[in-house]
């Protein structure tokens, strides 16, 4: 007896089904019990276990559907809130508990089964939200993202970790404080082990429950949208765990894996990658796309490790990796899906932002793809954060050496629509924190932290800062301990978090700064001619209007006298930004002489 209807078993086999959450995992019947479906066409035999018949797995075995591989069962006796797993034995006689791919909802600790959840008739109150948001996410429009780990942005007094619900109280007033347009959430799909950062997911159907329920979750997303934020997913599509109750070897056989080890295996974070020539594995994460959106109401998807994806050898030294049926190291599989995923999703949700953690120079990920591109809406700028922390970590006196690390990345701004990320990975493994980066005494340290945040907002591009960056956090960022906000008691670290404050409000105020983030026309150096120096001055400027911005900045340790801007009569400029100001506000001073600029020293001049 097929299990899906004819139209979704075309679709299954094609690879191609965005709504497979719909039939597969647990499923409430009213009055019923539950309804049971696990992809797994190379066993010999399924069957459910779980409380309701004491784990037995010889009560409920299910029956296959030959066409789809799809196993199915309908349980009377099972009921909500009930852990189960799927007994697979495989061609061999050997067996697997599993947990549920599909699972919506998972037990903590270290059993790791699913729980029947009859999904709710959350009462969502976001139609305001819902029907703004494809204007708010177009490309000439400011977005600013604050990326969270829910763990650790804040503890409770008693130093638990927060829930969901609770995290709504205390981070959405802080993120509309501090003017951000939009929350990142590092990994919440259920993951067993907490160092991974969420990065290593065995329940790609669920909000982790060590912070509430799937309602609970809702909720939060749905108050971000009261309070006009936006709230984008950092989604694992490319490689999953090996955990016994995970998907490695789901069915006897490398099922959403790669038969061949030189394709299944990803030895830097030992893990197997996802086969996307399967037709079953593109239907598990274009529906796991399509779920997020129609279930919690996500505005984005941030997709990790985009790179590993894209390239056969990525991590790999010859021999280690299999070529592509061209001879290539491009993984045709995993561009194509990401071609279709962005596809579909402009299709049906077209004001769902889709964001490339890509680090190389691969062509056209923003690039629409009827072009050829991969369709994405934004591509992290891994290049010009690279270059210019490179830049701030020299002392001053040598970055006259180091000019290309500020004009190289001038060349690329506009080959793609991108996002400027101050990310967690850039304050982890040694890598010490951003304010640790910055060389010099302490009042240096503070200055030039300013001028890094002041040159991120002027540079054309969308914006994200890590939680903690804004507070000029000392430590590494570390998964088991909240941030030090005991740190605001001290002025210049509550000073940083004014400056900050004051220039997201101010980017989000100015379309100079926004509407032009990705084509040349809307960017021009003012000043190169002092670059050995240590000093630049570039110049935003508007799309249809007379609004100009100058920003001028000294990363040197010398004085940099007489400063001319090139204006003529009927123009006159004002001070709205001094970095060696006070950080909680626009300064709005009219200039009338040449600008003076003290050693690590930023500025910003309005045109009038």
């Amino acid at each position: 007896m097929a299990y899906l209807s004819p139209k979704r078993t075309i679709a299954w086999q094609e690879g191609n089904c965005i709504d497979a959450y719909e039939r597969l995992g647990a499923h409430p019947m009213s009055g019923e019990g539950v309804r049971f479906a696990v992809w797994a066409p190379h066993a010999k035999s399924v069957c459910v276990v779980g409380d309701f018949n004491d784990w037995n797995h010889r009560t409920h075995k299910m029956s296959k559907d030959s066409s789809t591989g799809i196993w199915q069962a309908a349980i009377p006796e099972a009921g909500c809130g009930q852990c189960y797993k799927f007994y697979i034995t495989s061609s061999d006689g050997t067996a697997r508990l599993k947990a549920d791919p599909y699972g919506f909802y998972h037990e903590k600790g270290s059993h790791h089964a699913s729980i029947i959840y009859e999904w709710p008739h959350f009462n969502w109150s976001d139609d305001a939200w819902m029907s703004r948001r494809f204007a708010l996410h177009q490309p000439d429009e400011p977005l600013s993202v604050y990326e969270v780990h829910v763990g650790s942005w804040r503890r409770s007094p008693s130093g638990d970790v927060l829930s969901y619900r609770a995290l709504a109280d205390k981070l959405i007033p802080y993120v509309k404080e501090m003017g951000f347009t939009h929350i990142e959430l590092m990994p919440v799909m259920e993951h067993p082990y907490g160092p991974s950062w969420g990065y290593q997911v065995t329940g790609f159907y669920a909000p982790t429950s060590r912070y509430g329920s799937p309602e609970d979750f809702m909720a939060f997303i749905d108050a971000c949208h009261q309070n006009n934020i936006g709230v984008i997913l950092d989604w694992v599509a490319g490689h999953f765990p090996k955990d016994e109750h995970g998907l490695a070897f789901f069915d006897g056989t490398p099922l959403y894996e790669h038969a061949d080890e030189r394709r299944r295996v990803h030895a830097d974070w030992g893990t197997h990658n996802f086969d996307f020539e399967k037709p079953g594995v593109r239907n598990f994460l274009l529906s796991n796309a399509f779920f997020w959106c129609e279930k919690y109401h996500v505005d984005g998807f941030r997709i990790d490790a985009v790179a590993s994806m894209l390239y056969l050898d990525y991590s790999k030294e010859a021999g280690e990796w299999l070529p592509n049926t061209f001879g290539g190291k491009e993984n045709l599989g995993a561009v194509a899906f990401l071609q279709d995923l962005n596809g579909l999703l402009k299709e049906h949700y077209p004001s769902v932002l889709t964001i490339a953690e890509e680090s190389t120079s691969w062509v056209g990920v923003t690039h629409a793809v009827s072009e050829g591109g991969l369709g994405f809406d934004y591509k992290w700028n891994m290049g010009w954060m690279n270059d210019t922390l490179h830049f701030f970590e020299q002392p001053p006196q040598k970055r006259s050496e180091e000019s290309h690390s500020i004009t190289f990345p001038v060349t690329f701004a506009f080959k793609e629509r991108f996002i400027l990320p101050f990310s967690h990975d850039e304050v982890v493994h040694l890598k010490k924190s951003l304010w640790s980066k910055m060389p010099g005494t302490l009042d240096e340290k503070f200055a030039q932290l300013k001028l890094l945040f002041l040159y991120l907002v002027g540079f054309p591009g969308k914006k994200l800062l890590f939680m903690g960056n804004e507070l000029a956090e000392r430590e590494e960022w570390a998964e088991g301990r909240a941030l030090n906000w005991s740190l605001l008691d001290t002025d210049g670290h509550k000073e940083i978090k004014k400056f900050v404050t004051s220039l997201l409000h101010f980017y989000r105020s100015a379309p100079v700064l926004h509407q032009t983030d990705h084509t040349a026309d809307g960017f021009e150096w003012e000043d190169l001619s002092r670059k050995e120096k240590g000093m630049y001055a570039f110049a935003r400027i508007a799309k249809e209007s007379a609004e100009k911005l100058i920003f001028v900045f000294n990363f040197s340790a010398q004085q940099v006298a007489e400063y001319q801007i090139e204006a003529d009569a009927m123009e006159s400029y004002r001070l709205l930004f001094d970095t060696l100001q006070a950080g909680d506000g626009i300064l709005n001073i009219k200039i009338t002489d040449p600008v003076s600029l003290k050693p690590l020293q930023g500025v910003v001049l309005r045109r009038e």
